[in-house]
């Protein structure tokens, strides 16, 4: 017999119920940003009155929104009056220079949760609801505001991929930027060897965005723009690195495949291949964030996925790459796979 203390937890249908409502928390933290509640929490008092005020928004829905964003761990509560929490503090309010925030209109754009209400019908068809090829239609809007808001999701990663891709490499080089968006990967390269000449591809409205943050990074004497599909355009080169930052999950191997081998014709003798993605295990169900990253190609995509070691290893070997490695970064979902060419 087992003892009280050894006996299982009685089940309860709490996740299934937390699971059918997730939805509110998304809408949630949405809100919240697009109010301003966390500059106002920040600036304080914090009472219900006050964050009304701020926010423009009756005082009975700031408090059910605030008490909402307690309940799920956002915000704090104490007498009455709400306070940051660490991480709220740090992320969310924009005053830190840390802040988040903006990812939620790219995250929470409507047009990329529609296709989640016809799920079943995806899961029948293997593809997304969305006309054409999904995002990666040609010139989708979506791709300039992932450029504009996003940055601060991506910035924390471009210093690691920078220095894995440059292994101490100071002198002159040429890089590819493929599929640029904000630029920030590419800007790092050129950022951390002075010698460094970027070129992005993306679509033309997207290469103005990492223009400007090529500006901002006082680089963009080095910064050249080549607008166009990576599956169309002449890449030029010869170049000593190509990157394909968070791209190769939203194709197919074959795609991959024809890509990489395109990317390796651009490379000079030992030139370099750097891919940043999320990179589930081989048991495709860890690490969490990673692994459920696959939904998110399901929804949106016509044929991508979130691929592990193994297969994009695989499709650089495919295509011609030697010396396949992975960079897990630190703190992140995200994996460095880098090939030789």
């Amino acid at each position: 017999m087992h003892s009280a203390s050894t006996q299982e937890a009685p089940l309860t249908p709490g996740l299934v119920f937390e699971m059918m409502q997730a939805y509110q928390r998304t809408a949630a933290l949405k809100a919240a940003v697009d109010l301003d509640v966390f500059r106002a929490v920040g600036e304080g008092p914090g009472d219900v009155a006050s964050i009304a005020r701020h926010c423009k928004a009756s005082e009975r829905g700031t408090r059910i929104l605030c008490d909402f964003l307690v309940v799920n761990g956002v915000l704090a509560k104490d007498n009455g009056s709400y306070k940051h929490t660490p991480i709220s503090a740090a992320f969310l309010d924009p005053r830190s220079p840390a802040c988040l925030a903006s990812i939620a209109q790219f995250l929470g754009n409507a047009a990329l949760h529609e296709p989640t209400h016809h799920l079943a019908e995806i899961v029948r068809s293997g593809r997304t609801t969305l006309p054409g090829a999904g995002t990666v239609e040609p010139d989708n809007p979506v791709w300039v505001q992932f450029a504009q808001t996003m940055a601060p999701m991506m910035a924390p990663l471009a210093a690691p991929l920078g220095q894995v891709v440059l292994n101490g490499h100071n002198g002159s080089m040429k890089v590819l930027d493929i599929a640029a968006g904000h630029g920030l990967f590419g800007i790092e390269i050129a950022k951390q060897n002075p010698q460094a000449h970027v070129t992005g591809l993306d679509w033309a409205p997207v290469l103005r965005v990492a223009l400007e943050n090529a500006e901002k990074a006082g680089v963009k004497d080095r910064y050249d723009m080549l607008p166009g599909s990576a599956f169309e355009v002449n890449f030029g080169g010869p170049y000593d690195a190509v990157l394909l930052t968070n791209f190769l999950h939203h194709f197919d191997v074959p795609t991959n495949v024809g890509l990489l081998k395109k990317v390796r014709s651009a490379l000079k003798p030992g030139g370099r291949a750097a891919t940043l993605e999320f990179v589930p295990n081989e048991d495709r169900v860890s690490p969490p964030m990673p692994a459920a990253f696959a939904m998110t190609m399901l929804t949106t995509t016509e044929s991508g996925d979130a691929y592990t070691f193994d297969e994009l290893a695989s499709m650089y070997k495919e295509a011609g790459f030697t010396g396949i490695s992975k960079h897990p970064i630190p703190m992140s979902p995200h994996t460095i796979v880098l090939g030789n060419a």
